[in-house]
């Protein structure tokens, strides 16, 4: 008789973080401010430079669309994704994301995006900081992994500031901007929950 491997059990994450000026929280795809900004980060033209989704939102159905699809992932425990907002005023900065998590080898993919208004505001570094800690403590992950597009220098810097070290080149590992026909590299940066915290962040 066929033995069928069980997966890990996934542990029941705490509360959101916050810290730095910032609450990341859920999206909510009934709150038309929500839907708003969604579509907002994700129309921007550089958003669009660095990013090639398999699906694009061009209007508020299409983008309302896009997050239950992303809050059914997240409740199959497939990803985190989390509303990156003013911890004051409560107004939407950006989004980041705890994708493609993988409960056996517990590791994840890292993506993230701030609205052209919060840009040169350290908002992505302060909200990567705060989303792999999370990840670490609260989803028990070992290996976080983060990859740009060849030439996205913000990006890189972002990645490095936040202790993911570079570790290669991965060769045509994206789409090249608004097309799924051609490719480009891409730059790998990766953390481990055994690296030293970062610092100065």
């Amino acid at each position: 008789m066929a033995l069928i491997e069980e997966q890990p059990a996934a542990r029941r994450p705490g509360p959101a973080p916050h810290g730095h000026g910032l609450r990341l929280d859920r999206w909510d795809p009934d709150a038309d401010a929500h839907v708003e900004s969604w579509l907002r980060g994700r129309t921007d033209p550089d958003f669009r430079r660095w990013n090639t989704p398999l699906t694009t939102e061009s209007d508020l159905a299409g983008a309302r669309a896009a997050m239950v699809r992303q809050q059914a992932q997240a409740d199959d425990g497939i990803c985190a994704p989390f509303r990156v907002a003013d911890e004051a005023s409560g107004a939407t900065l950006g989004h980041i994301g705890i994708n493609l998590i993988d409960r056996v080898f517990r590791s994840a993919r890292v993506g993230y995006w701030v609205l052209p208004e919060a840009r040169g505001r350290r908002v992505a570094t302060h909200a990567l900081s705060l989303a792999a800690r999370w990840a670490f403590t609260e989803l028990d992950l070992h290996r976080l992994e983060l990859g740009h597009a060849l030439g996205h220098e913000a990006s890189c810097r972002i990645a490095r500031t936040c202790g993911f070290r570079h570790e290669g080149t991965l060769r045509g590992a994206m789409f090249e901007s608004g097309r799924q026909d051609a490719f480009r590299d891409v730059h790998l940066h990766a953390r481990l929950a055994t690296d030293p915290e970062a610092v100065g962040i």
